[in-house]
């Protein structure tokens, strides 16, 4: 039987794993209750499984049979793991039973998925041509958990470097249910934070000469961000700025000490994120400067831009075509402005990131998109998830004695 036939008998007991993980969200880099149920899932088969120190990771290596295999290549497959601060709306009969946080991103696929992919995997071990690195991430919402694996050397895991990542996310929108998609190049933004204070001197509303007011100059620094993303950047290299917080003052007659805001800077190459640092805290220490206020600004990192090698984008699509039929893969035309962790291991290793269209309405085109408290995927796919996943794996093990 091929990988998806068998990955489509285990359907049924993915489903069940997702569910109940979907009951248990935990939100950030420690998961006690999801890390239980994948050591659980794991249990029984040939893997070397570890965990994290700074978080409730896990990391399983399957070692190859096949001649050769010990010194042969290493393949990393990744699934997060991690929820969202998000009440659930959904009202199915799986929904979370834990205020406060919900499975809004699908991130309960992607484990029960990469389980589904070990299984398939561990069941063809000795025809494995080197060895296979699963990678079960909590904190990707926020947290950076790809990068404290990394600290931890999840790419070590197998005891020489990974050679080719591969990692899966589901939509509940935007894509019909089980259609693959993906592009080369930058297929996921970088994020930032920028945080602003400004400093002033506060008095009363009637007389606001003699007072410095920082509202009027945190007014004209959000705008003026706006500006700068049209007249300092390329608009063929993008760049996105939202403010998503401003607080200032406690009466309407009272002219504040400061005022503060924040914004989430989105850009789509690392030469334009590293321009967007600069141009951003010198534009609002400015103009602080000129209204006789100063500003305290602080643009910090997230996450790098998500860039799929082109070389492995090839590999991927043509794995889907083959193993799924052409229907089933559609080229993405633009990045997506969200951002991700797994950019941290793309940025070490020649990868490919691909989405996987899961809605369960019927409607992408009108479904409550990720981080909806109404977002509801449809576990149907997990199957084919798992199955791609297990693909490219023994697919990459054999290319290179193939080309050889």
């Amino acid at each position: 039987m091929s990988l998806r036939d068998d990955a489509h008998e285990l359907q049924g007991e993915l489903a069940v794993l997702r569910r109940a993980l979907h009951r248990e969200p935990e939100i950030g880099l420690h998961l006690p209750r999801t890390q239980e149920k994948v050591l659980a899932a794991l249990d029984g088969l040939p893997l070397e499984t570890s965990t994290g120190s700074s978080l409730s990771s896990v990391t399983a290596v399957l070692r190859g049979g096949a001649p050769g295999a010990r010194s042969g290549p290493v393949v990393l497959l990744r699934g997060d793991m991690d929820a969202l601060p998000v009440t659930e709306r959904t009202g199915a009969d799986y929904a979370s039973l834990i205020d406060g946080a919900m499975h809004a991103c699908g991130h309960d696929l992607h484990t029960a998925g990469l389980v589904g992919a070990a299984r398939l995997l561990a069941d063809r071990r000795e025809s494995l041509a080197g060895d296979v690195v699963f990678m079960f991430q909590p904190g990707e919402e926020g947290w950076d958990g790809a990068g404290h694996m990394v600290e931890e050397g999840v790419l070590d895991a197998a005891g020489r470097p990974v050679d080719a990542a591969y990692g899966l996310h589901v939509s509940s929108s935007s894509y019909p249910t089980g259609v693959f998609t993906c592009r080369p190049g930058t297929v996921m933004a970088a994020s930032a934070g920028l945080h602003v204070r400004v400093v002033g001197a506060g008095g009363h509303g009637s007389r606001p000469q003699d007072a410095l007011d920082p509202i009027q100059a945190a007014c004209e620094m959000v705008t003026a961000l706006q500006t700068m993303v049209t007249r300092r950047f390329d608009v063929f290299d993008p760049v996105v700025v939202t403010v998503g917080t401003f607080h200032a003052g406690t009466r309407r007659n009272i002219i504040p000490d400061d005022a503060v805001f924040e914004a989430t800077v989105r850009t789509f190459s690392a030469a334009a994120a590293e321009r967007a640092a600069e141009v951003a805290v010198r534009l609002c220490q400015d103009i602080a400067t000129a209204h006789g206020l100063t500003a305290e600004v602080d643009f910090v990192p997230e996450y790098p831009v998500t860039v799929n090698h082109a070389a492995e984008y090839d590999f991927l699509a043509d794995t889907v075509r083959e193993a799924f039929g052409e229907e089933r893969f559609e080229p993405m035309a633009d990045p997506i402005t969200g951002s991700e962790d797994f950019s941290r291991v793309l940025d070490r290793v020649p990868g490919a990131f691909v989405f996987l269209g899961a809605d369960a309405t019927g409607d992408p085109e009108t479904a409550p998109t990720n981080h909806s408290p109404l977002a509801a995927f449809d576990d149907s796919v997990l199957a084919d998830g798992a199955a791609l996943l297990a693909e490219l794996a023994v697919r990459r093990l054999d290319r290179p004695s193939k080309e050889a």
